[in-house]
């Protein structure tokens, strides 16, 4: 596989940004590592957590070397403590990540297919929610979206600071009937996608027993079950670190590709 630190500068954040992409590559005499790249291949946007950046998961996991098996790219951008929302006070991350981002690497990187069935969107913990936003917000754009230890409920995150939580949604710590129902609330999603009919994409969850959104998860599946939405969501032992993220973001993986 290729690694590629990419910096490019961002219409929709209106500064340089920072991507770090993993692309198939032909290589016959890489050592204990299966290669392949044909014309076209598929692509996972991966996205990272509140407290992490860009870096993160080649640094915690070995992504790459799943990437390799499989031959898909993936995109590891920097969405800050954004919640990957366009914020009331500040910058267009959603944009950023749905639209800039996708059509950006695709002119970089002529082999990324830009058809529904070859993308896909994954994350944790902030990031699972993310992914879970774009692939309900734009379910045709994803075929598939995975979110490991999601903080899949914003509505009930009243312990951030005013400052930041204002600046994010425009709310303040009494957010949580503002909040619901609203474009932020992927709880609202799933029933407005239902109410009209839309595809959805395929969706993997897990989270463990020990993490604390085990709640908040088990109650979207519920959800998610009651509406008829086909899922699959997957409990286990484990907490929120990235001992488990490193173990299950191979079986998300391989669930939307169906390996």
């Amino acid at each position: 596989m290729a690694f590629c630190e990419l910096r490019f500068h961002s219409d929709s954040l209106g500064r340089a940004v920072s991507v770090n992409v993993i692309l198939p590559e032909n290589a016959q005499t890489l050592i204990g590592m299966n290669t392949g790249a044909g014309e076209s291949y598929k692509t996972l946007y991966l996205l990272h957590g509140l407290s992490d950046d860009h870096t993160i998961w080649e640094r915690r996991t070995s992504i790459e070397r799943y990437a390799t098996e499989l031959g898909i790219a993936v995109v590891m951008p920097n969405g800050g403590r954004s919640w990957y929302t366009d914020m009331a006070n500040g910058a267009k991350y959603f944009t950023f990540i749905t639209a800039e981002l996708p059509r950006a690497c695709r002119s970089f990187f002529r082999g990324m297919s830009d058809r529904r069935e070859d993308n896909f969107i994954a994350g944790l913990s902030m990031g699972g929610y993310g992914a879970v936003k774009a692939a309900l917000t734009y379910p045709e754009r994803y075929a598939g979206c995975v979110s490991l230890s999601g903080a899949l409920d914003v509505p009930s995150y009243g312990h951030h600071s005013i400052d930041e939580w204002r600046a994010i949604f425009g709310y303040g710590l009494s957010c949580s009937e503002e909040l619901r129902g609203t474009r932020h609330d992927v709880f609202a999603l799933a029933k407005n996608n239902v109410k009209e009919g839309k595809t959805f994409p395929r969706i993997y969850m897990w989270c463990g027993y020990d993490d604390h959104q085990y709640e908040p998860n088990c109650r979207f599946d519920k959800l998610l079950c009651d509406l008829g939405v086909e899922h699959t969501y997957e409990q286990s032992e484990g907490d929120h670190t990235w001992r488990w993220w490193d173990l299950h973001i191979q079986d998300g993986i391989r669930f939307l590709l169906n390996k």
